[in-house]
């Protein structure tokens, strides 16, 4: 026991020494070193940790002649930086915390059987953290959560509804920015642990909003802090895995980031199966014709048991957009605030099983030993090369790679590139995210009038999936071209192949308008779902471009910059998409409420024609019920998306644009710490 104390004394007090004194007396030390390393071994008790087993290496390396003190301080990853400082001899054993999630516990004390199993980790936290891509099945309930099976006056609007996965994915770029640096000198493990309270803590807070239907604590649990905790856990698990395969970065890079494309596959039918099981039907009133209605500050108030309760009705069409036991129910009016979506306790559900996912990720998490020597000697504000002498320590031949120099997260902000990137990032995301945010909605909006009996509830659902599965397709399949043909070539082809992609969507809805059939269908579902796997492609290959442009060793700092361009896409392309249908739906509007019968409207909902504003904000009257009473009248809600369309298409040729005219960084740039000094 004496031994093995004294070992780990003299390491700690050699590593001190080492740093302190730079480059003096290192062979002797290490010398003592080795004697002590030597005498723990043989007395049963091995030496403790990383920093042991390398220095041991060095020693060895000594012995065959490398005796230059150069060469043995490169082999030691042990923390002499400003950002892992060694831990004091007085400080006693470090505690639970220090021990899972302090910086020694990043580094792998042993090479894994294969590098592949990393994978498994980085896969699984990017799964969690990209539920928000399937929020549109959440989202097209929220907009009902009160009347259940149609809108209430008190229900959240579509606008409202979409804003939690704004605020969630502005959130990641706006924690990626302000956290890059520290999730440098922290190391992954502690990030995506920290990750992994930050999103399900705000899954079941955002639970509980819904629950009580207080909107603001919806957007701070969904919005605020579960989108803190995607980007916290966001960009570790890209670099990681990008130093486990270094000569494989755009591959690596995919795998990752699909996970983040993968995760609406996993959260939308487990969404869906939970709330189908939550869900709780309303209190049925009556038929039309059976109940008498009447207006009262814009909600539609009927006597139910002897007292004036809020109602809402179904027609068919409302009922076609539901899903489970409830599409099954009749036509007529139900009583608000008697049923349930489901949708809170689905939530809590998911929130609970992703916070237990993200942990057990984050204690899988690791780094190479050979990775960690470097980035233990590199501060994050400092623009850094290798040492140019080769390390004793030999790493793994896997692992072998070419040093590169790195720019620093200031200096890559200096670079035109950097803008030209965030340029893109936006543009594309802003398309992408703008599709997703609305899917289910849109099917229902687009093909549900002119092929009902083939789009219903279960259809959009599907629907959402076929995004995610392009959404996924993108980043695996764009990362194969990547490593091909190189960041530049590739991003050309998918941005301005978006251009068509986005253009060709409101000719497919004219066609299915004029002759409903599936085959307008099946284009619209390949134009938008290739589209969205330009935008997996954007968050999945960018980290790799950046390490080409940048250099490797600050990507994850440096993206989480490039992510602010994702972030104010993902509050721009919901909102520009809900802007544009709904200037398009007033537009329609008023143009069928100059032209309707006011008999026939009064007969239908019950109050003048005068009143009909009314009727809109309490989400009673919509174009698809206006149209049903003006017969010849073609309903013009499929068509609510094509200025959005247009606009899209207008972003792909920018960022287009914006990629051509990147070009490499100079050389001259790229300085070293050593120089700098």
């Amino acid at each position: 026991m004496f031994s093995c104390h004294a070992s780990v004394s003299a390491r700690r007090v050699a590593q001190r020494f080492l740093f302190q004194t730079r480059l003096s007396a290192a062979g002797p030390v290490c010398g003592l070193l080795c004697s002590n390393s030597s005498r723990s071994h043989n007395s049963g008790h091995s030496a403790s940790g990383w920093s042991g087993t390398l220095f041991s290496q060095s020693c060895r390396s000594q012995s065959r002649g490398l005796s230059s003190s150069t060469q043995v301080c490169a082999a030691v990853p042990g923390p002499s930086s400003d950002d892992h400082p060694p831990r004091s001899p007085e400080a006693g054993p470090p505690g639970l915390l220090e021990r899972w999630f302090g910086w020694e516990s990043n580094i792998a004390v042993r090479e894994p059987p294969s590098r592949l199993l990393m994978i498994l980790p980085a896969f699984a936290t990017h799964l969690c953290i990209g539920a928000p891509y399937a929020w549109s099945v959440v989202g097209s309930t929220l907009v009902r959560e009160q009347g259940v099976v149609a809108s209430a006056a008190a229900d959240w609007s579509l606008g409202e509804a979409t804003i939690p996965l704004s605020l969630a994915f502005a959130m990641q770029g706006i924690m990626a920015a302000l956290a890059g640096k520290w999730q440098l000198r922290a190391g992954p493990r502690k990030s995506v642990a920290l990750g992994s309270l930050l999103y399900g803590g705000g899954l079941l807070l955002g639970a509980a909003g819904i629950g009580t239907h207080q909107l603001w604590m919806l957007y701070l649990g969904y919005g605020i802090v579960a989108g803190a905790g995607v980007g916290i856990g966001y960009t570790p698990p890209v670099q990681m895995l990008m130093q486990w395969f270094p000569t494989r970065r755009g591959m690596a890079s995919g795998m990752t980031i699909a996970g983040f494309g993968s995760a609406a596959l996993v959260f939308g039918p487990a969404m869906s199966k939970l709330m189908s099981t939550f869900q709780r039907a309303p209190e049925y009133v009556g038929t039309a014709d059976a109940v008498a209605v009447a207006l009262q500050d814009g909600r539609l108030m009927a006597d139910v048991g002897g007292a004036a309760r809020e109602v809402v009705y179904a027609g068919a069409t409302d009922l076609a957009q539901l899903s489970g036991a409830l599409c099954e129910l009749p036509e007529g009016y139900y009583a608000v605030g008697s049923g349930s979506t489901g949708a809170a306790a689905a939530l809590g559900v998911m929130g609970a099983a992703y916070f237990t996912v993200l942990l057990s990720a984050a204690l899988g998490t690791k780094i190479p030993q050979s990775v960690a020597a470097r980035v233990s000697n590199v501060s994050p504000n400092t623009s850094t090369s290798p040492d140019p002498a080769p390390p004793t320590a030999a790493p793994s031949k896997q692992l072998e790679a070419a040093p590169e120099a790195s720019l620093s997260v200031d200096q890559a902000m200096r670079m035109p590139q950097f803008y030209f990137l965030t340029t893109t990032f936006f543009c594309m995301a802003t398309g992408g995210v703008a599709m997703l945010s609305v899917a289910k909605t849109m099917m229902g909006d687009v093909f549900s009038g002119s092929l009902p009996m083939l789009v219903t509830a279960s259809f959009a659902s599907a629907y959402v999936m076929m995004l995610a599965v392009g959404n996924l397709g993108g980043r695996l399949g764009w990362a194969v071209v990547f490593d091909r043909l190189g960041p530049k070539k590739t991003f050309l082809m998918f941005t301005l192949g978006s251009l068509p992609l986005y253009l060709m969507v409101p000719q497919s809805i004219q066609w299915v308008v004029e002759s409903p059939s599936a085959l307008p269908l099946g284009l619209f579902v390949a134009s938008t779902t290739l589209a969205v796997s330009g935008m997996g492609a954007t968050y999945a290959l960018l980290p790799a471009f950046e390490a080409k442009l940048f250099g490797p060793d600050n990507v994850s700092a440096i993206h989480g910059r490039i992510l602010l361009g994702s972030s104010i896409a993902c509050l721009a392309g919901p909102s520009i998409i809900i802007y544009l249908r709904s200037l398009s739906e007033k537009s329609y509007m008023g143009d069928m409420l100059s032209k309707v019968n006011p008999d026939s409207f009064q007969h239908t909902f019950g109050v003048p024609l005068s009143q009909a504003q009314a009727l809109i904000d309490a989400h009673t009257l919509t174009l698809t019920k206006l149209a049903a009473i003006m017969p010849g009248t073609v309903d013009p809600t499929p068509f609510l998306y094509n200025s959005t369309m247009y606009t899209m298409a207008g972003l792909m040729g920018v960022a287009g644009l914006s990629i051509a005219a990147i070009r490499d960084i100079d050389r001259k740039h790229f300085v070293t710490k050593a120089k700098q000094e």
